[in-house]
């Protein structure tokens, strides 16, 4: 963590090479976070690359306080919260994408269990209300902490907790409920 007041600090002062480090450190974090909030890989990549073009031309004006990890998962959560908003207001976003995550490494018997497992996962997260759906996906992709989630919502401590507790709850039994169905056929 040392390194990225350095990698501030030279990005203010025009360092492209900086800002490439910042990207590269981090780009990997912020999707993962993206994917677990969108359920879609190429929206999920679409924000990403809007946080750091908006990133990239704040120069001048950026004092991000603190953690640049965390700083950037919370211009991330925003960004999303903001398409989310105006996305209302035009159409339902898609959700689909999310078998690009599944590693082309594997057996194809691995590949279809795994593919179908983050169908599942991708589906109970879609049914989450968005505020246990960002809870869960900042706690446990992006590592913010409940008082910096409650900042981000704009709620109490309480709340966040609530949200993490109720959407993780839900989950699981949407994911149980997926289980024992098939277990049954």
């Amino acid at each position: 963590m040392i390194e990225d007041p350095l990698l501030i600090w030279k990005f203010k002062h025009g360092s492209r090479a900086a800002l490439l480090r910042i990207y590269e450190k981090y780009k990997n974090d912020l999707l993962k976070l993206a994917v677990a909030l969108l359920g879609d890989v190429n929206e999920a990549e679409d924000v990403v690359q809007d946080v750091f073009v908006r990133f990239a031309q704040s120069a001048a004006t950026i004092r991000p306080v603190g953690n640049l990890r965390k700083y950037l998962i919370t211009c991330t959560a925003n960004r999303i919260r903001n398409r989310q908003r105006d996305q209302r207001r035009h159409e339902t976003p898609s959700l689909a994408g999310t078998e690009a995550l599944v590693s082309g490494a594997r057996r194809p018997e691995q590949w279809a269990m795994l593919s179908e497992t983050l169908e599942q996962l991708r589906q109970a997260m879609a049914q989450l209300p968005y505020e246990q759906r960002e809870a869960v996906g900042l706690y446990i992709e992006g590592s913010i902490t409940f008082r910096q989630i409650a900042k981000i919502q704009n709620v109490s401590i309480n709340t966040v907790q609530g949200r993490y507790r109720y959407g993780i709850t839900k989950l699981r039994s949407l994911l149980n409920g997926e289980l024992k169905h098939e277990a049954s056929q």
